[in-house]
C-alpha cells in the first residue's frame, strides 16, 4: 500500500493568516509514532508559523504553540483537527491585541 492523501488543503482566514493541512494514511507508522498516519498542520500569521502539529520522522507526535514545543498524544485524525482548530482559536484570542 502506498501513502494515501486524506486531506491536503490551504485555508485563508485573513489576508495575513492561513492554515495548511495535510494528513496521509501510511502503510507503516512514521518512526516515533505508533499509528498509521503522517500529518502536518500549520497555522501561519504574518509569515510566521505560530501553531503546528506534526509527526516528523524521529520526533514522533508533537505540537508547537508559539515558541513552545511539546509531545502530542494522537488519537484520531478528527481529534487532531479539532485540537489544531482549538489552538488556532487560542492563538488568535491571546494575540488579538498584538
Amino acid at each position: 500500500m502506498k501513502a494515501v492523501a486524506l486531506l491536503r488543503t490551504r485555508i485563508a482566514y485573513a489576508e495575513t493568516a492561513f492554515a495548511e493541512l495535510a494528513i496521509w494514511k501510511v502503510p507503516n507508522p512514521v518512526v516515533g509514532s505508533t499509528h498509521s498516519y503522517k500529518y502536518r498542520l500549520a497555522y501561519v500569521v504574518e509569515g510566521v508559523c505560530v501553531v503546528r502539529y506534526d509527526n516528523e520522522a524521529g520526533k514522533g507526535d508533537h505540537r508547537h504553540f508559539g515558541t513552545e514545543e511539546q509531545a502530542y498524544i494522537f488519537q484520531t485524525p478528527e481529534k487532531l483537527l479539532a485540537d489544531f482548530e482549538r489552538d488556532m482559536k487560542r492563538w488568535n484570542h491571546e494575540n488579538r491585541h498584538s
